[in-house]
């Protein structure tokens, strides 16, 4: 995406694998909305180059995927910052871990 990623590919995996591992859904649920939004993305720049499809159509859905992925990654910080994650290695709190170990 041509926009600042504020997320890379790999820490949004790590993100999936911490809820993975603790059975915290909501935020990899975030972390998996963001791949899909820039694999949706990449999707329509491919199929900007494909002959004969209408770029209004691929533009339009492009543009949208940016705005929404935008909104993700701010949701993403917020709840980072809510949980109070480490923001550096993207680690879950060990409170919160402990207690999501707790009710399995």
């Amino acid at each position: 995406m041509p926009e600042i990623k504020r997320f890379t590919d790999e820490q949004l995996e790590h993100v999936i694998e911490q809820g993975l591992i603790y059975l915290c859904a909501c935020p990899s649920q975030v972390a998996q909305s963001i791949r899909q939004l820039r694999q949706l993305y990449d999707y329509q720049q491919s199929c900007l180059l494909a002959p004969g499809t209408d770029h209004r159509v691929h533009q339009a859905i492009a543009a949208t995927v940016q705005t929404a992925h935008a909104l993700m990654e701010d949701c993403m910080e917020q709840v980072l910052a809510i949980e109070q994650w480490d923001r550096t290695t993207l680690d879950m709190p060990a409170d919160l871990r402990q207690r999501q170990m707790r009710e399995i």
